[in-house]
């Protein structure tokens, strides 16, 4: 893998197992992220995602799992021990009941995986809907520091009005980016306009669902054999066209022309530079984004990606 794609897919993918399509049990969704710590791509991998509603359900399935005193053998061993160097685990949960109810549960988590023999793990991040621009100022007086916020908001009303109340605060967007469903997926003309927001308000985002793809084309929605089609969003024209937009500020059409584009040989790849057509960024560049601005994405598995990368041999 050159540098330039590695850098843009380093930590790349969130793991949401326990969601659509994929929807496994607790106890599959941790042991299936254990797994990937310990493989050979742990350096793609980002958080864990997990409702707080589950998170009780959640220490228990994953306990030995984590780094601390309960991790044995095997796979679990190694999960502990890999590319992290025992690290705790990252989780970003998804607030699904009353905002302080759902500060106390993450407080009592986090202290609770603090220590060595209940498995490492914290919570640093947490994900929201909001239906009003309104409602994010009251969310952020209320959540502690050590919280990170995504929020995510309707595409379908002018999405600058929200991203408008994310500027200045330590705070990010997310966008839903597909679903099980072919009118869950955004046009490209409002992934484009959420990017360019972003940009020139100067906050960060995060994208879920329906990128298991690098390239856009038609996918099947779901892995049932009889499953409707549609036209999905690829994570290397998202990442790639974000990378563009916050280092060289294209018009609105350059970047709807990216993540429109079906034709993986249109992205070019070096060592020293990754892009579209004549429209490149630098590793450097590419850095600086994954950084602070195109943080990650949400996916209910991690091995489809990294297949779709080996496909067409990026990987």
């Amino acid at each position: 893998m050159t540098p330039s794609l590695r850098t843009l897919v380093t930590g790349l993918i969130d793991y949401a197992g326990l969601f659509p399509p994929a929807k496994l049990d607790m106890a599959s969704a941790a042991e299936a992220y254990a797994r990937a710590r310990a493989g050979e791509h742990e350096w793609m991998l980002g958080r864990f995602i997990c409702p707080v509603s589950r998170l009780r359900e959640f220490s228990d399935a994953s306990a030995a799992l984590m780094p601390g005193t309960f991790a044995r053998s095997g796979y679990r061993e190694q999960a502990a021990g890999a590319g992290a160097a025992g690290e705790r685990w990252r989780i970003s949960a998804i607030v699904d009941q009353p905002l302080i109810d759902a500060i106390n549960t993450i407080d009592g988590f986090n202290n609770h995986h603090s220590a060595e023999d209940h498995g490492r793990a914290k919570i640093d991040m947490v994900e929201l809907k909001v239906s009003a621009a309104s409602e994010i100022d009251e969310i952020l007086d209320e959540l502690p520091e050590d919280l990170f916020p995504f929020f995510e908001f309707p595409l379908t009303t002018d999405c600058r009005g929200f991203i408008a109340a994310l500027a200045g605060n330590s705070a990010a967007a997310k966008i839903r980016t597909g679903g099980v469903v072919g009118n869950a997926f955004p046009t490209v003309g409002e992934v484009a306009v959420f990017l360019h927001a972003c940009d020139g308000a100067d906050v960060p985002f995060k994208a879920t669902a329906g990128l298991h793809h690098p390239v856009r084309s038609a996918y099947k929605l779901t892995y049932e054999k009889d499953s409707a089609s549609c036209t999905m969003h690829g994570f290397l024209n998202l990442f790639v066209a974000a990378a563009l937009v916050r280092s060289k500020h294209p018009e609105l059409a350059v970047t709807e022309a990216i993540l429109a584009g079906e034709d993986a040989n249109d992205f070019r790849i070096s060592d020293d530079v990754i892009g579209w057509r004549e429209h490149l960024v630098t590793t450097l560049e590419v850095a600086r984004v994954r950084e602070a601005f195109a943080l990650s994405f949400g996916s209910c598995s991690f091995d489809d990606p990294i297949a779709e990368l080996a496909k067409y041999a990026l990987i």
